[in-house]
């Protein structure tokens, strides 16, 4: 019940349309960016922002369904009719409409918008529970003059269209222009009915300019990874600093090849940005650990890396287990890079997964991030920079639970108010 109105909260769903489709990158809503599959970043926020009653996924794929399942949604398995390259996102919301008599309010929200923060969705979540408006939508603020479009055989010049060339604006004195973000669209049912996603009483909301990262625009998906990294949310459980990095030699220090002499000796290849890797690691403070299942200890003392290594390992898991008792770590401040089905469980168990990019197909589904260099030939560099990356994002995690709490606060604080001025006018 709505303690102030005395009648039944509306039922507000969060709904993330994600066919299996796509003309660009196949499956793109469980690639994996950042170690993490693109439709997670936004159910996470979703789910951590608690003001949800219900959290869909609209899928005609299994892999999608499953996906979502994972991270804690609910599925509706969308019909062949709204699942076509000409179908809009209004006909798979009125579907599930169709199918959910329940829902209130969706909350539509863009499965390729992965800097979406729980903050943003409480306070959308009270703009129109709360205040009365039908709609809300997301929106960004550019400051970015625009020209009129001359096609091509006109014979006319382009005209200034927000400013004027005489007198241009300083960025600190134009407060620039609203536009979509894409990121999310709150409509009530009665306006989804009649057709609409934006009508009757409208509101905007204004995201962070670093926040809005939309895929289907940030086309490089390095680029994508690395605005996600700096600006995405990670969840509510606290990051910890990773102390302990352990290594499969075969496979990721090396390219697995054995090269054997006329005399019976053995010798392998390694990439020296790896052994540069190695050393970065160190100079942070985090130890890192080397080990194979086969015995290698003469190609070790030749690379003269200084590290603890463990060599004809039986199992990779126990031994694994041991030096993280023994350093007194939790298994978030440990960190895993293998490549067979031998290094399976490590990286399941490890805080921090990775694998080369020619894994075998076990190891890269256990693993939290694949890099793209392959074994031997700059992987642990680039596992190495994927740490340091989320090393950073141990402090900018604890600011975002900060505004998490003062976004719950502030909306407390109005409803508090809006209660206090209804006692009044009761009073009066």
């Amino acid at each position: 019940m709505d303690a102030g109105e005395g009648r039944p909260q509306a039922h507000l769903a969060a709904l993330v349309l994600a066919r299996g489709g796509s003309k660009g990158i196949p499956l793109k809503n469980i690639k994996l960016l950042a170690g993490v599959p693109l439709i997670g970043w936004v159910l996470r926020a979703a789910i951590d922002a608690g003001v949800f009653q219900s959290i869909w996924v609209s899928t005609d794929h299994d892999e999608i369904e499953k996906v979502a399942k994972q991270f804690g949604a609910q599925v509706h398995r969308r019909s062949p009719e709204v699942s076509q390259d000409s179908s809009t996102s209004l006909e798979a919301i009125t579907e599930f409409l169709n199918h959910h008599q329940e829902v209130d309010i969706v909350g539509n929200i863009q499965a390729t918008s992965p800097c979406l923060h729980p903050s943003d969705l409480i306070k959308v979540a009270d703009l129109i529970q709360k205040e009365g408006f039908d709609s809300v939508f997301s929106v960004v603020r550019r400051h970015q003059f625009r020209w009129s479009e001359v096609k091509k055989g006109e014979n006319k010049m382009t005209e200034p269209q927000n400013l004027n060339p005489a007198k241009r604006y300083r960025r600190q004195d134009w407060p620039g222009e609203l536009y979509e973000n894409g990121s999310f669209y709150f409509a009530k049912r009665h306006l989804i009915e009649k057709g609409y996603l934006q009508g009757g009483k409208m509101a905007y909301y204004e995201m962070r300019a670093e926040h809005s990262v939309d895929i289907d625009i940030d086309i490089d998906w390095p680029i994508a990874e690395q605005r996600v990294l700096s600006f995405g949310y990670f969840g509510k459980e606290p990051l910890k600093e990773v102390k302990l990095l352990v290594c499969s030699i075969d496979g990721c220090l090396t390219n697995g090849r054995i090269y054997v002499t006329e005399d019976h000796k053995e010798m392998v290849s390694y990439d020296y940005r790896d052994i540069v890797g190695i050393d970065l690691l160190k100079k942070r403070g985090i130890q890192v650990r080397l080990i194979s299942d086969r015995d290698c200890s003469k190609t070790l003392s030749a690379m003269q890396l200084g590290c603890v290594a463990k060599v004809s390992v039986t199992n990779k898991l126990q031994v694994l287990k041991d030096w993280q008792e023994d350093m007194g770590l939790s298994w978030k401040e440990v960190a895993y890079l293998g490549n067979e089905e031998s290094d399976v469980e490590c990286l399941k168990q490890a805080g921090m997964s990775g694998v080369p990019a020619d894994a075998c197909a076990a190891a890269q589904k256990a693993a939290g991030y694949i890099c793209k260099s392959r074994g031997g030939c700059g992987a642990v560099r680039e596992f190495a920079e994927h740490i340091f990356l989320l090393l950073e994002k141990v402090n900018s995690a604890r600011k975002q639970l900060e505004e998490i709490s003062s976004a719950r606060k502030e909306v407390g604080r109005n409803e508090n108010s809006m209660k206090g001025n209804k006692e009044l006018m009761e009073k009066e």
